[in-house]
């Protein structure tokens, strides 16, 4: 978009917080760079230049507006939606592949020669791989600075700078401020406060409207006990990140998430960041799905009387995964007891002072040499399980942010007692397909009778053609015509 001046200059005249991480505004007389949204009064058209990242903004020389904090804005929605290479790419720098692993890293994720990554991300998005990932840097910096009483100099290796040089140096020319500065200017006594736990709190920001009932109701109500809780308004849980584990807490607030982070290394920040946000599906635009689903007349109320509902998703896609099997032809309530049943003999305990969380979620390689005799599943069902964890534990199987999704797909479908059903669940929340599709869910063809849409599989999928590339939200508009609990918040 960032190419359309004219529609650019629209929205920051309109001031469109619908566009913030979707473009970004430069201005050449003061070499700010400012999100769409940006409260200041607009400069003169002939003096914007429109970049479609922070990164692309830093590198030409611009600075981060110090009032709109362009650098803290939603993702762009199209890392989502797109499923090429380049996307893929933005969600392994996301994830902080970069930092942990280099750009040869990325690029044998990717199968990609580190030229041809340079290449890609200049053309698309004005910046390379290490821009892109120094930007990311700076932000998780900026968290750190002003959200935790951290020295300085921890800051700069648990945000992945390879030095205090590179790392004071990167926040001025970012931030036009030294780290002392952006600490001093936040002016936050609670931070300098913070408990020696390490607890990080921080918000989560989101494209308006989001709708937290079938999000956070879907979470609370499959929660694996020891692994997550709903206690006091906020959903926690365990996470098993690539430096250590953690815990954190999520809570609804009307213009943000809530999030509070407990972390055994800070250099695991940005990873369980990139996590949350995909768990949340916090850079979907629900603008446009919303509009697009509302054109179904059918659909329209719905979409109407609760707009912004998002699609949950996963924070280890291969947790969700052995989770779907579990949950194959079985109440919510009996999943979850599988789930615990596993997590208590196979997960890793973990220490929680502030609620009742105990253990990590066991990972593939802890779970492909279990006796298949322990489990309390039938049979069938047991060698399906197996036959998971043994192809995710030996590689042979991959559901990470960048796996080509119809390849997963035909892997998975692959696998005895995987049908279109757990294939497009694993495809919907773990693999953050928009796109995904249940027809055969006993619980959508159910919402789609009672609204007069076609309840036959082949019917409706030909009906919700005109749905796409959104039918994963049409699906959580459609469970919630239900009274299941996965569609309320718990009291």
């Amino acid at each position: 978009m960032h190419t359309d001046t004219e529609r650019c200059v629209r929205a920051v005249r309109s001031k469109d917080a619908r566009f913030d991480g979707v473009f970004f505004t430069a201005v050449r007389t003061t070499r700010i760079y400012c999100r769409p949204s940006c409260p200041v009064a607009p400069p003169k058209p002939e003096n914007m230049e429109f970049h479609p990242s922070a990164a692309s903004c830093q590198r030409a020389g611009f600075r981060a507006c110090k009032r709109c904090r362009p650098d803290t804005s939603p993702g762009s929605p199209q890392w989502n939606v797109r499923a090429d290479a380049v996307a893929r790419a933005m969600r392994l720098i996301q994830d902080g592949v970069v930092d942990r692993e280099g750009v040869p890293g990325l690029a044998r994720r990717l199968g990609w020669s580190t030229r041809q990554i340079e290449r890609q991300l200049l053309a698309e998005l004005g910046a390379g791989p290490l821009a892109l990932a120094r930007a990311q840097r700076a932000q998780t910096a900026r968290i750190l600075v002003e959200t935790t009483p951290m020295p300085l100099g921890e800051v700069a290796f648990a945000a992945g700078f390879s030095s205090i040089r590179t790392f004071n140096e990167t926040v001025r020319e970012v931030f036009a401020l030294t780290p002392g500065e952006l600490r001093a200017r936040a002016a936050r006594p609670a931070a300098r406060r913070a408990p020696a736990s390490g607890a990080i709190s921080l918000r989560l920001p989101f494209r308006a409207p989001l709708e937290p009932s079938n999000l956070f109701g879907h979470l609370a109500a499959t929660a694996v006990p020891g692994v997550e809780e709903w206690r006091d308004g906020a959903y926690r849980r365990t996470l098993n990140l690539p430096y250590g584990h953690g815990t954190v807490a999520l809570a609804p607030r009307a213009d943000h998430i809530a999030c509070r982070l407990s972390l055994t290394d800070p250099r695991d920040l940005t990873h369980a960041i990139s996590r949350c946000r995909r768990l949340l599906d916090l850079d979907a635009d629900p603008v446009a799905v919303d509009e697009r689903l509302r054109a179904d007349p059918l659909l329209a109320p719905l979409v109407d009387a609760a707009p912004g509902r998002r699609v949950p998703g996963s924070v280890d896609p291969a947790e969700f995964a052995v989770r779907a099997v579990l949950g194959q032809q079985v109440s919510t309530a009996a999943a979850r007891t599988h789930g615990a049943r596993l997590v208590a003999a196979h997960g890793t305990p973990v220490d929680d002072p502030e609620g009742g969380l105990t253990h990590l979620f066991p990972e593939p390689a802890a779970l492909a040499a279990l006796d298949p005799e322990t489990l309390a599943l039938p049979r069938s069902r047991r060698a399906t399980l197996l036959t998971l964890v043994r192809a995710l534990a030996d590689g042979s199987l991959s559901l990470g942010p960048a796996d080509d999704r119809e390849e997963a797909r035909a892997r998975l479908l692959a696998l005895p007692g995987f049908g279109p059903w757990t294939t497009e669940i694993i495809a919907m929340r773990a693999l953050g397909d928009p796109d995904a599709f249940l027809p055969g869910d006993l619980g959508v063809r159910r919402a789609a009778e009672g609204l007069g849409l076609p309840s036959t599989p082949a019917a409706l999928t030909a009906r919700a053609a005109h749905w796409r590339p959104w039918r994963a939200y049409a699906v959580q508009y459609l469970w919630a015509t239900d009274t299941h609990p996965i569609n309320h918040l718990p009291s």
